[in-house]
């Protein structure tokens, strides 16, 4: 990109930092925003400064959440017996959308990994054990890599020692995909996970 606009430039390199976003995609969107009008780039600006100032952690389940405790935490219409375990919000939501479970969650917020120093006692799994009194069913929904199982069989080991009955989800190969593109480890699961016809 020309220099001709440190002003741009600046844009991109902001944008660039977020999430999944290379410098062509920031470049993309900076181009986005300068043929948008004044008002819908000023209501963007609003919204995430609001975003900020008003979304908290839930106090109780660790999603976000703009009231505390959240809505999922507050219905009665929740089975109240079942919390899964979800690494980050954005699981939870992904789980959300598919409009099939009906329990509670608990936002751990990431997984335990030794190498980068993070270990139980920096995640929400003490808060977890907490809310453990009614509850029937632990199911585990951490991501399939390293982190996720080692986090997995941490919470499995200690549920166990609380007599609480312990569930993963289902892993294996997603709908629409070949069989010959499916890495080991998928290959693996779905064996493991397989069901009777």
């Amino acid at each position: 990109m020309s220099s001709s606009s440190p002003l741009l430039e600046k844009l991109v390199s902001e944008l660039s930092k977020l999430p999944g976003i290379g410098r062509k995609s920031a470049m993309r969107l900076s181009f986005y925003f300068l043929k948008q009008s004044k008002s819908e780039v000023e209501e963007l600006a609003r919204t995430l400064i609001e975003v900020k100032e008003k979304v908290r952690e839930c106090e109780i389940c660790f999603n976000f959440t703009e009231s505390s405790p959240c809505s999922i935490c507050l219905s009665k219409r929740r089975n109240r017996s079942i919390i899964c375990v979800v690494e980050e919000p954005t699981d939870l939501m992904a789980i959300e959308r598919s409009g099939e479970y009906k329990g509670l969650y608990h936002v751990i917020g990431g997984v335990i990994s030794p190498l980068d120093g993070i270990s139980p006692e920096d995640l929400h799994i003490k808060e977890l054990f907490e809310r453990l009194d009614s509850v029937e069913e632990v199911i585990i929904a951490t991501n399939p890599s390293i982190e996720g199982e080692t986090t997995t069989l941490y919470l499995q080991r200690e549920m166990k020692q609380r007599n609480i009955k312990v569930s993963r989800i289902a892993r294996g190969i997603p709908m629409g995909s070949a069989l010959e593109h499916a890495d080991q480890v998928t290959l693996v699961r779905a064996f493991e996970g397989r069901v009777e016809l």
